[in-house]
C-alpha cells in the first residue's frame, strides 16, 4: 500500500515568503546539491520545512544534529526514481522556523512534530531512515504510530539510554562556555565537517551542511540538541527516551537494516552492538572506513544494499 499525496497543514503566505527568501539566500553556491522543491507543515504555532520527491512506497528520512535534510540529498536523488522520499527539517534546523523558546527543543516535541507530519501526509507502510538524533525521534514516532511503519534503516544512531558521551560533546554541555562555543562560535557544526568524516568533504557539501546555521539565533537547535542528551533520571527528556526504548520490542519482527560507520567516535560500534541485541534478526552493513557522517563516507556502498533491502 502506498500513501496518497495529501496536503500538509496550510502555512500563512507571509511565513512562506520569508522562508522561501531565506532558502534562496542559503542555496547560493550549492543549488546542484539540493535541487528540491520546498514543502511546509504547520506544527502548532511553528512552520516546518520538508522535501517530498518522487512517488511510490514512502521513505521517511530523519536527520540528526547538526545536520538537516541536506544530509539525505543523494538518497533523495537516487531513491525518488522509484519511491516517494520525504525528508524533514526539525524545528530550528534547515529551512524550518527557528523560534528562540528553548522549551520547544525537547525529544518529546520533536517526536510529536514528526508524528504530526506523518499523520498529515497519511503515510502508510513507511520505511524509516534515521541517523543520529533521527533514530530516537524516528523510532519514537514509529512507537506512537506503529501501524504506519513497515521497515527501518538505522545509521549511527541510538534509540535507548546510554551513559556513553564523548568528552568533546560533554564540553559543549558546560553552562555558558558550551553556549558560547556552539551558538556563538558555531564550533559544533564546523568541527563536525572534519571530525564526522574519514574523507574530506567537497566545498559545496561543507557549505550546504552548515548554511542554515549562520547566526546565534539560527543555531539554537544545534545547542539544544546537545543539551537534550538525557544522562540522568532528572533530565527533561529522560522519560521520553525510556518510552522510545520500550517501544523497540514491538518491531523485532520488522525488517531492519543497520548501517554503521565503524570509525564513528560518537555512536561507536558499542551502539551497534546494542541494536544487535534489540533486533537480532537485523541485516547489517558495517563500513570500516566510514565515520559518523556515514551517508557521506559510505554512500556508494550503502546505496546498492539499501536498494536490495527495499526490494525484498
Amino acid at each position: 500500500m502506498t500513501s496518497s499525496r495529501t496536503a500538509a497543514a496550510s502555512v500563512p503566505p507571509d511565513q512562506v515568503e520569508r522562508s522561501v527568501l531565506q532558502r534562496a539566500q542559503l542555496r547560493t553556491g550549492f543549488e546542484e546539491e539540493y535541487p528540491f522543491e520546498s514543502h511546509w507543515y504547520r506544527a502548532g504555532e511553528h512552520t516546518l520545512h520538508y522535501i517530498d520527491e518522487g512517488s511510490g512506497p514512502p521513505l521517511l528520512m530523519v536527520h540528526g544534529n547538526p545536520t538537516w535534510s541536506f544530509a539525505w540529498r543523494r538518497f533523495v536523488k537516487e531513491l525518488s526514481r522509484e519511491y516517494r522520499v520525504i525528508a524533514i527539517d526539525h524545528l530550528g534546523c534547515g529551512f524550518s522556523e527557528k523560534p528562540q523558546d528553548r522549551g520547544l527543543y525537547v525529544l518529546d516535541q520533536h517526536i510529536a512534530r514528526l508524528a504530526g507530519l506523518v499523520e498529515s501526509l497519511d503515510l502508510q507502510d513507511v520505511t524509516l531512515f534515521g541517523h543520529d538524533w533521527g533514530g530516537a525521534i524516528g523510532m519514537g514516532c514509529a512507537g506512537r504510530q506503529p501501524s504506519r511503519f513497515k521497515r527501518f534503516v538505522l545509521m549511527n544512531t541510538a534509540a535507548f539510554r546510554s551513559r556513553r558521551i564523548p568528552v568533546r560533546i560533554a564540553l559543549c554541555r558546560i553552562p555558558v562556555l558550551g553556549r558560547i562555543a556552539v551558538q556563538g562560535l558555531n564550533l559544533f557544526s564546523l568541527m563536525a565537517l572534519r571530525m564526522a568524516v574519514s574523507q574530506p568533504l567537497p566545498r559545496p557539501v561543507r557549505d550546504g551542511l552548515v548554511a542554515p546555521y549562520d547566526s546565534w539565533q539560527n543555531r539554537i537547535a544545534v545547542h539544544e540538541f546537545v543539551q537534550d542528551i538525557p544522562l540522568q533520571q532528572s533530565h527533561r527528556s529522560y522519560q521520553t527516551l525510556v518510552d522510545v526504548e520500550q517501544c523497540l520490542a514491538q518491531f523485532q519482527n520488522h525488517p531492519v537494516l543497520l548501517v554503521w560507520g565503524m570509525q564513528d567516535w560518537c555512536f561507536t560500534p558499542e551502539f551497534l552492538d546494542e541494536f544487535r541485541k534489540r533486533f537480532p534478526a537485523a541485516e547489517e552493513l558495517p563500513l570500516e572506513q566510514a565515520g559518523h557522517y556515514v551517508f557521506e563516507d559510505g554512500f556508494q556502498d550503502i546505496m546498492p544494499r539499501v536498494r536490495k533491502f527495499l526490494s525484498q
